[in-house]
């Protein structure tokens, strides 16, 4: 997900903090002197600008000066006045001083001074507001010229920024740059901070002479600045017309990569690809200049409308630490680490950006979610053109499991803003494919490329995209009349759920009914106006005679809550509907349509249904299992297939399940279920071990963390002969030489003796050392023992003991670690219940804490026996949970529910594991038994 972006911060006035003039004026930098969508999602509610002007053009001045962090800086904003007016508002943040301002009329040759009255700064809005002297009437023509000081930000990446780093050699060198996405200009200069006015801008900015400057634009020319023979100054071409957030420049002691990319293209493109990088780290940056060129050709033809750039410049800043890449037209700037990779794909986005976002830009930020899940999908569609090997064949289930548990919950996103942002848009990034798979790629293409033609150096909206996509599906014939693209579009955006659809087929009439509604796992499914909702649904169905996943056009599009499919199979013929994820969401079948899917999948035929429709069939099976939609001995019978599956791509959602379903079953059976993993998780590793493949080597080490955790005696001896090695180094505390994964299963099955040594890791870990190994170490000392003694042991050096090794964040991080596993929640149970008045009185002024232990101590539960101690902790302290009174009486209503999910499914699953194990090779001898 994208990360949190400073937001109109007006942070202070230093005008007096500022070096005396005569001290700059002659030294100016000589060195002895993507989207977020919290962002967007804020920025929608920001006062706009009066319209009484518009800006035309901006002529800019910057004089940085490095050393000190600081800057002076002259700007001229050509203007039109689209009202008679006698005030004039523009953006301009607090911690900018206006030291100068004028407006000056232009009639011809004809200039005039229009006196100001007063400015004034909005107290709590970055808006600076000329009062004129005279009403200046409407379609007239002047310039509004302001100077101005600023300070560089040196703790974030925002705005004008300034860092530093050393060289090898250890000399000191800076850097400076610009990120004034999404509204950070206003930090800059004064100016129209809105992404409506588009208007070209020119550049003149001064840097030492060691240093280069790269802006939008190529160099015009460069000056020898007066009485500062280490300084130049650049200026640079004037930029086509864009908005203020895509203007930008960097400052640093760069050099470029090998040549110059030139590339051509019959669509218009002209340009020069070039990559920069400080000298020491080009070694690192090999290859990037055929990257880029190879991903600018693909991104250029998708688009086929011209770039009117000349050049564009990609650089590895040193030390950049900006939550995204600083994306200026012409001009984007990546962390080193970003930039060096092999990956693809943030390469992809931000050359993509340069057309829809740069060329074509949102028009307002409530517009920013369409054009952040367009970007987003064209660049995976790129990606898996140029085959790369990131994000191939893992993409869309990394976005589609994570949306389908998100929405399947009472209540999506946990109220979290900024998580329901990013759900939204990534929601909104997988109804792209839904239109590029059921339209077609080339009429896919034809509207997008019809939208970029008419938005090219303008401003759109959502409508825009939809209604251009509409346009070219309705033209090629591609959707039925009286369906609507953005129609469809709507009934996804604007429900924070997605939903279910249920095939029921009658046999002997070859008919299919389908039904659809709200998609839910969490208990209970009482979701208000659940039964209101409603999707428009590609059908899209895949006969079983006759299998051809080329076919992606739907038979019908579905609104209705029901209809009926003609023309179906015979009953020898499975159909799978949705195949390949085309949308988002899960469908279930009867019994009998089930069966003819698992009979086919365990056959040799199974390759000819595709890897990703394989793994969807199973991620159904189980979640609708959990959703009370489908029997757990159905949904059990599907992993029988798993036994012949070599393909990554469908085991990926197993160890998810087999998490999920852990967590929920009681210990009565979880010896037969850990038996079930076992039996069927063992061959993996021996079949992917000497595999070279990066997935295949991934899913076995996965199948390997998961077999270690149930016993698998090869790994726990490996684990704990590296284990025993720590143990045995003369100091221990200075580094832990095993590989994080052995430690889990040391903890688990390895002797307390060897749980206390970790213990005394935590303890007397180093301020020297990185503290997220601590955090690992202690994650595991909590969450992953089963027998009760550790469990209390480390809530007795914490918590009664009070151990000042331990913080408040430390017990958060255990009692939230406790609550993965039934030992350990129910050892907090009974610790709780032991040590009430204590715990009370401990955590009194707590709250936060004391709010946190009753929900891990009582929230986890799943059976009726759980039930009963939670409700007699509950009798027995009535009216003493002061904050988490609520927390406990929710908690009792979810165990009333997963009593329920017990009850129907504990006995369902037990009879499927008894039979799977009576009629499966089980090797008892190479696993602990708990």
């Amino acid at each position: 997900m994208m990360k949190l972006i400073g937001l109109l911060g007006c942070l202070y006035v230093f005008a007096h903090a500022l070096p005396p003039d005569k001290n700059l004026q002659g030294l100016h930098i000589i060195k002895t002197r993507s989207i977020d969508l919290n962002n967007a999602h804020a920025l929608t509610l920001e006062t706009r600008l009066p319209k009484a002007v518009k800006p035309n053009s901006y002529n800019i001045e910057l004089e940085p000066y490095l050393d000190d962090a600081v800057f002076n800086g002259r700007v001229q904003i050509n203007v039109t006045w689209l009202e008679d007016s006698d005030e004039i508002s523009l953006h301009c943040s607090h911690d900018l001083e206006v030291t100068e301002y004028k407006v000056v009329l232009r009639n011809g040759e004809n200039l005039e001074v229009v006196g100001v009255k007063e400015m004034n700064m909005d107290a709590k809005k970055p808006i600076l507001t000329l009062l004129l002297e005279r009403t200046v009437a409407k379609s007239s023509k002047g310039e509004l010229i302001f100077s101005f000081k600023g300070r560089m930000q040196t703790a974030s990446m925002d705005g004008f920024f300034k860092s530093s780093y050393k060289t090898e050699q250890d000399e000191e060198r800076m850097v400076a740059g610009t990120q004034l996405r999404p509204n950070n200009a206003r930090h800059l200069f004064p100016c129209f901070d809105e992404p409506g006015y588009k208007t070209p801008f020119e550049l003149s900015i001064a840097r030492p002479k060691d240093m280069v400057a790269l802006s939008n634009t190529p160099v015009a020319k460069t000056m020898e600045i007066e009485n500062e023979p280490g300084a130049v100054k650049d200026v640079f071409e004037v930029t086509p017309p864009m908005s203020t957030f895509a203007f930008g420049f960097v400052i640093a002691h760069l050099t470029q990569l090998g040549n110059s990319t030139h590339y051509k293209d019959d669509n218009g493109n002209n340009i020069e690809l070039r990559v920069w990088g400080r000298p020491e780290y080009l070694t690192a940056l090999e290859g990037t200049n055929e990257k880029l060129a190879r991903v600018f050709k693909e991104v250029a033809s998708f688009w086929q409308v011209p770039l009117p750039l000349k050049k564009l410049d990609v650089v590895a800043l040193p030390y950049y630490q900006g939550a995204k890449p600083a994306d200026n037209w012409g001009l984007i700037v990546f962390k080193e680490s970003d930039l060096s990779n092999s990956r693809y794909q943030i390469i992809e986005q931000e050359v993509t950006y340069l057309w829809l976002g740069a060329l074509a830009s949102p028009a307002w930020w409530s517009d920013a979610y369409v054009n952040k899940g367009l970007v987003g999908y064209i660049a995976v569609d790129i990606a898996q053109k140029i085959n790369d090997s990131d994000i191939d064949r893992q993409w869309p289930i990394t976005f589609l499991y994570s949306i389908y548990y998100e929405f399947s919950k009472r209540y999506p996103h946990s109220r979290i803003t900024g998580l329901k942002q990013e759900t939204t848009c990534t929601k909104i990034e997988l109804l792209f494919r839904v239109f590029n798979y059921t339209l077609g790629a080339d009429t896919f293409k034809k509207g997008m490329r019809m939208f970029i033609r008419e938005k090219a150096f303008k401003t759109f909206t959502g409508d825009d995209i939809w209604n251009a996509l509409n346009a070219a599906a309705h033209e090629d014939g591609k959707i039925p009349k009286g369906v609507d693209i953005k129609t469809i579009a709507m009934s996804w955006i604007e429900q924070d759920r997605l939903p279910l659809v249920t095939v029921n087929r009658n046999y002997d009439k070859n008919t299919a009914h389908v039904s659809q509604k709200v998609y839910l796992r969490e208990r209970p499914h009482d979701v208000p106006n659940a039964d209101k909702m409603s999707w428009w649904l590609p059908l899209v169905v895949i006969r079983g005679e006759k299998l051809d996943f080329g076919k992606t056009a739907p038979v019908a599009w579905m609104k209705e809550k029901e209809t009926t499919l003609e023309k179906m199979p015979s009953k020898e013929h499975f159909i799978i509907v949705n195949p390949e994820e085309i949308a988002p969401f899960p469908v279930n079948y009867d019994q009998e349509n089930w069966n003819l899917l698992l009979q086919y999948l365990q056959s040799e035929k199974r390759l000819s249904i595709p890897a990703l429709t394989r793994a969807k069939l199973l991620h159904d099976a189980w979640n609708l299992a959990f959703a009370g939609e489908l029997s757990f001995a159905t949904a059990l019978n599907m992993t029988l297939f798993l036994n012949n599956e070599k393909d990554h791509l469908v085991w990926e959602p197993v160890f998810t399940m087999i998490d999920h379903i852990g967590r929920h079953i009681c210990s009565c059976i979880k010896e037969k279920f850990r038996t079930y993993v076992r039996t069927f998780l063992s061959p993996l590793c021996e079949e992917f071990h000497h595999k070279n493949e990066t997935g295949k080597k991934n899913l076995c080490s996965l199948a390997k963390n998961f077999l270690c955790h149930a016993g698998y005696k090869p790994c726990i001896e490996e684990a704990r002969e590296a284990y025993t090695k720590w143990m045995e180094m003369p100091n221990p505390d200075e580094g832990n030489p095993m590989p994080n994964p052995y430690i889990c299963p040391v903890f688990k099955w390895g002797t307390n003796k060897e749980w206390e040594f970790g213990l005394q890791r935590v303890i007397h870990f180093p301020s020297s050392r990185k503290q997220s190994e601590r955090t690992y170490l202690l994650k595991t000392l909590a969450g992953c023992p089963i027998d009760e003694y550790k469990i209390h042991r480390l809530l007795i050096v914490t918590i009664l003991e009070g151990n000042g090794n331990f913080t408040e964040t430390d017990l958060f991080l255990i009692f939230s670690m406790l609550t993965g596993d039934e030992a350990g929640y129910t050892a907090l149970y009974h610790f709780l219940d032991n040590n009430w008045d204590f715990l009370k009185e401990k955590f009194a002024s707590k709250t936060n804490l004391w709010d946190s232990l009753i929900l891990s101590a009582t929230g986890e539960f799943k059976t009726q026996t759980g039930l009963d101690l939670v409700s007699k902790l509950y009798v027995s302290h009535q009216g003493e949970f002061a904050s988490a009174e609520h927390i406990i009486e929710k908690s009792m209503r979810n165990i009333r529910e997963e009593v329920k999910w017990s009850t129907e499914n504990i006995p369902v699953i037990e009879k499927w594991l008894d039979h799977y194990i009576a009629t499966h090779d089980v090797r008892v001898e190479h696993f602990i038994k708990n």
